[in-house]
């Protein structure tokens, strides 16, 4: 049974920590409805209830086209509508075989390509018929700054940039084609933000110590997913009604250094 009130909005979000978690707590303080989807059920549950609804999650694995779709369900059986996505959902391949070209395994690129491209791919295509129907809501999704300025002495990671590669050429083939349904597509493109997924770089020494001059607009040398949630927020709500097919950095001045 649907609790939607009058007027909220649904933010369907595909992460549960981090940047995702930020996004949720952000987009709940400005009285949007966030539905969390993500793989750990223990990080659903409390995320969920700490935004006031123990039933607006579904947990697990978004590669797989299935659970993708059960998801989405199960906003609609809670809220009965989505009004916008934010394809959060992704990791690094490192643990896998991610690396420079020449040294990443097959497991390192199929697990890559799936976490970070798959898992958008899978729930836009079950959201996107519901949105055409109604003519309206947007979908953002996830990105990298390096996937167009790359730092091959610290981040060589080949097939996680040509993941967030594809995320950008989606997003743009994406926003074309479905504008004409009042559909919007954006993606953000962060720096090193301060995430589970950064854990190694926040425990290097020698990183730390260049993220000082490779993004100087960050006063802790990462960036906070606070900030990353900022701008997820914006692109998402109506204040952003006519942008479309944006990539935005939140990169604290990385590509320009």
């Amino acid at each position: 049974m649907s609790l939607l009130r009058r007027e909220e909005k649904v933010w369907l979000i595909t992460g549960s920590s981090g940047i995702g978690a930020a996004t949720a707590r952000l987009a709940a303080r400005r009285r949007v409805l966030p539905f969390i989807c993500a793989l750990d059920v223990q990080q659903c549950k409390d995320l969920a209830a700490e935004l006031g609804d123990v039933n607006a999650w579904h947990a697990g694995d978004l590669t797989q086209p299935e659970v993708a779709e059960w998801g989405v369900m199960a906003c609609l059986e809670r809220y009965g509508k989505v009004d916008a996505v934010f394809n959060v959902a992704g990791g690094s391949g490192r643990k896998f075989g991610d690396g420079p070209l020449h040294q990443v395994t097959d497991e390192g690129w199929r697990k890559t390509l799936d976490m970070n491209l798959t898992t958008m791919f899978n729930v836009s295509r079950v959201v996107l018929p519901l949105m055409m129907e109604r003519r309206t809501g947007n979908i953002l999704n996830m990105a990298t700054v390096t996937a167009f300025s790359p730092e091959p002495k610290h981040f060589a990671t080949h097939a996680y940039a040509a993941s967030k590669g594809g995320a950008i050429a989606m997003t743009r083939s994406m926003a074309a084609y479905y504008a004409e349904y009042g559909i919007r597509v954006n993606a953000l493109a962060p720096g090193l933000v301060r995430t589970p997924m950064s854990l190694r770089a926040q425990e290097d020494e020698t990183i730390l110590e260049f993220m000082k001059t490779k993004q100087p607009l960050a006063e802790e040398r990462l960036i906070e997913p606070e900030d990353v949630a900022r701008a997820a927020v914006f692109l998402m709500s109506d204040e952003a009604r006519h942008i479309t097919g944006e990539v935005l950095p939140v990169d604290a001045g990385w590509q320009l250094r």
